[in-house]
């Protein structure tokens, strides 16, 4: 059990679904703007962040 595989997937889910969020809001042209920018931010961070663990942990037998 890799500890940071699971934490690397679980950051790409969360960026995802921060992502989704934003765009979905931008779409429903929400009035807090910078509370989407915010969620926006992190979830390009999360996603990356996630998607670099995940990439960069070798496995081990």
């Amino acid at each position: 059990m890799n500890v940071k595989r699971i934490f690397g997937t679980i950051l790409t889910v969360l960026g995802i679904v921060g992502l989704i969020y934003t765009g979905y809001e931008l779409i429903n042209k929400s009035a807090a703007y910078t509370t989407l920018g915010v969620v926006g931010v992190l979830g390009l961070i999360f996603f990356f962040t996630g998607i670099s663990l995940v990439k960069n942990t070798k496995d081990e037998a």
